[in-house]
């Protein structure tokens, strides 16, 4: 049994993943850095500007009062704290999304599939040609289409199952503050978990529909196949890029927002410190498409080796004599 098992593959940790994305990354750091970062700096930088001044946008305002009406007629407890946080969150998600939907579907798209016809190129050291990686935009494009229709049923699934659990609490005249903290906190935990692995799995099928060049549907439930086993590895890593970006938007705040509105009269030393954290920003990006890439990659042994989860072994064949003269090559099946 020792011949054989120790070839098998070991599943791989999140910090393992990304300690070999950072290599990858400082491998081809030349390529990264330059065409792949530029490509993404638009959408990393319309990201920090709309994180800055979007909660005072009075778009942000309108679709908040449109939300608690709704809200209200659909029979959430205005009174319950995780009624004002989806109100917010799902107010800020819908106003940034369409706001960045242009550049997400343009040039963040096109920078991840730089990224990943870069790390399926069989020499690294080479950049791919501007022909191979291009056509990997349409495919990612269809499945991002797809992987926002998801994500939107995901969070109408979330809420269909808050609303059926105040509507029960409702009919059964269960109204305590204890009841509503109750049901809020376990709502709570049950939207982010199934928001979290919604997004997860979209991300890597967004890697796959570049790395099999598949796109719509059909590489998100090759995903859904391949994350099975992983979805702690996969949200661990979600955490730390997440973790990153937030830290760099926080620097954003503190840098740049809060000396505007201080000065009140912006400069061009705040303008290309602002481009700068800008541009961290994209490296930060592509650092989480290389990730990913990484992951799908090692999604996909693993999953051959449980599919499979037989290894040839050589049984030697022995005549009358005691003499091997022959072998046999057979399955073994693994422990």
């Amino acid at each position: 049994m020792d011949e054989y098992s120790s070839s098998v593959p070991i599943r791989e940790t999140a910090g393992r993943i990304i300690r070999r994305s950072i290599f990858t990354f400082l491998q081809k750091y030349q390529y990264f850095t330059s065409t792949a970062a530029l490509l993404a700096f638009p959408f990393a930088a319309l990201t920090l500007l709309s994180q800055a001044f979007l909660p005072s946008s009075v778009i942000l305002a309108v679709i908040q009062r449109r939300f608690r009406s709704l809200f209200l007629a659909a029979g959430f407890p205005p009174s319950s704290e995780l009624f004002a946080i989806l109100n917010l969150k799902l107010s800020q998600t819908i106003v940034t999304y369409f706001l960045l939907l242009p550049f997400s579907l343009s040039f963040l798209l096109l920078a991840k599939a730089y990224i990943i016809k870069s790390l399926s190129n069989r020499k690294p050291a080479e950049e791919p040609p501007f022909s191979s990686w291009i056509s990997l935009y349409k495919p990612l494009f269809q499945t991002q289409i797809c992987s926002s229709l998801v994500i939107l049923s995901a969070n109408a699934t979330c809420f269909s199952i808050l609303l059926f659990a105040f509507n029960c609490f409702d009919v059964l005249g269960i109204s305590s503050l204890g009841a509503l903290l109750f049901v809020s906190s376990v709502g709570a935990v049950v939207y982010s978990i199934i928001l979290a692995n919604a997004y997860v799995i979209c991300n890597l099928a967004l890697v796959l529909s570049g790395m099999e060049n598949c796109g719509g549907y059909l590489a998100i439930l090759k995903a859904c196949v391949l994350i099975q086993g992983r979805s702690s590895t996969a949200l661990s890593l979600a955490v730390s890029i997440n973790i990153a970006l937030a830290a760099m938007e926080a620097l954003f705040q503190y840098r740049i927002v809060r000396a505007y509105r201080l000065a009140l009269s912006p400069n061009s030393s705040m303008a290309l410190e602002g481009m700068f954290i800008g541009y961290l920003y994209g490296i930060l990006l592509v650092i989480d498409t290389i990730v990913g890439c990484i992951f799908f990659k090692s999604c996909r042994t693993n999953f051959k080796i449980d599919r499979d989860d037989r290894h040839p072994v050589q049984i030697p064949i022995e005549d009358v004599n005691g003499k091997s003269f022959a072998s046999l090559n057979t399955l073994k099946e693994l422990p």
